[in-house]
């Protein structure tokens, strides 16, 4: 593993990271400062989900494209594209008129749509071999930008007196910096020609039952994923908790996340068959969900770290899959955009639905109780995900 990761452009490996890093806070600071959002704006909970929702409809719709973006510009080119338009929309959420904080959270999400999509595909080009580590080491990564996100919001905005708006657009700083390093692996990253149409391998994507099976666990994962992001802090908080511990309450299962996202993919791709690990994740999580539920003594940091790590391992996991389930660079490229496109499609029901259950019985429990659903589908996707086989 060593000699191949020092074979490699030391730089394309903080490159990775960097932009893994930028994937998340953009979304993780929002649902934080959900409650500002709200006393400032006067949206009501379904607006407010819709800030988590128009990121994955964007992951859904530019996820399909981004094959036709690097044959065209290279997986270089279209990343660094990527983080220039996630500083710019990052930036735009932080004026002080209401379209602006929509339009800038669309700019964010197609940003961050093209980095899920691609670094899969740079795993699969320059790390065949040790796709579980480097799987985990990104993963990570991105869970860490998440946690970072979730904790400090709320003292951006309130300590630092940069306000929700602030808060926001702060990140789009870290875009630049990743820019900045991106920019040399432009060159370096040579541009392979295709070779088949695009529209002949979605035709046969479409086919694959496999292919729809990894799909769709992406998309149940990312479902829950996005709804803990969104709606933690507020449900945390109508159980009495001030917003400031709600948000590093969101910060540690992000944290927890970093923890599950990193080890799981790389004790998953030690092995052919992922699917003992589907298994033992389902159970924890079902664990976490019912403690969130009926939670009565003050162990909410037991459950809350539990759904942490799981999301975390799942999320890894269904990236690993991606990866094991191909068999080269482009075969990655389009299993990822359709994985993706298909997936944040399922996951953009989430947030919005989550809280129009609230809305229609203002009880939390009905919510929860639609994860436990959302989980038992979850199972089935994945144990067809994890066995071994690839895509023809």
């Amino acid at each position: 593993m060593q000699n191949e990761l020092r074979s490699t452009n030391p730089l394309l490996i903080w490159g990775i990271l960097l932009v893994a890093v930028n994937l998340r806070p953009a979304l993780a600071s929002v649902g934080p400062l959900v409650e500002d959002i709200r006393q400032t704006t006067g949206l009501s909970s379904s607006q407010l989900g819709l800030l988590t929702t128009l990121p994955l409809i964007a992951f859904g719709i530019i996820s399909t494209l981004t094959p036709l973006c690097t044959r065209r510009f290279g997986i270089g080119g279209t990343l660094l594209g990527a983080m220039a338009l996630l500083a710019i929309g990052a930036a735009v959420r932080s004026i002080a008129w209401l379209p602006a904080l929509y339009l800038g959270t669309l700019l964010v999400g197609i940003a961050i749509a093209f980095g899920n999509v691609l670094l899969p595909s740079l795993t699969k080009r320059n790390f065949a071999s040790r796709s579980g580590f480097v799987t985990s080491l990104y993963s990570s990564m991105m869970g860490l930008g998440a946690a970072l996100a979730a904790g400090i919001s709320v003292p951006l905005a309130n300590d630092l007196q940069l306000g929700w708006r602030g808060s926001l657009g702060v990140w789009s700083i870290a875009a630049v910096v990743a820019f900045v390093v991106w920019l040399p692996q432009v060159r370096r990253l040579v541009r392979s020609e295709p070779n088949r149409s695009f529209s002949k391998a979605m035709k046969h994507l479409g086919g694959s039952t496999l292919a729809w099976q990894v799909a769709l666990f992406m998309g149940l994962q990312s479902l829950t994923f996005y709804v803990v992001l969104a709606w933690l802090p507020a449900i945390l908080m109508s159980r009495g908790y001030d917003a400031s511990h709600s948000g590093w309450m969101l910060a540690l299962s992000q944290a927890m996340g970093i923890l599950g996202s990193f080890l799981i993919p790389m004790f998953a791709g030690m092995r052919a068959d992922q699917r003992s690990i589907v298994w033992l994740l389902t159970v924890v999580e079902s664990i976490g969900l019912a403690g969130i539920l009926l939670d009565q003594g003050g162990w909410i940091t037991l459950w809350v770290s539990l759904i942490g790590f799981v999301l975390g391992g799942s999320f890894g996991l269904a990236l690993l899959f991606i990866v094991l389930r191909s068999s080269d660079t482009e075969s990655a490229t389009e299993l990822s955009g359709m994985a993706q496109s298909i997936g944040y499609c399922v996951a953009a029901t989430g947030p919005m639905l989550f809280g129009w259950l609230f809305d229609l019985t203002q009880d939390w429990t009905y919510s929860i109780l639609f994860l436990f659903v959302v989980l038992l589908f979850k199972l089935g996707m994945g144990v067809g995900a994890g066995a071994a086989r690839k895509l023809d």
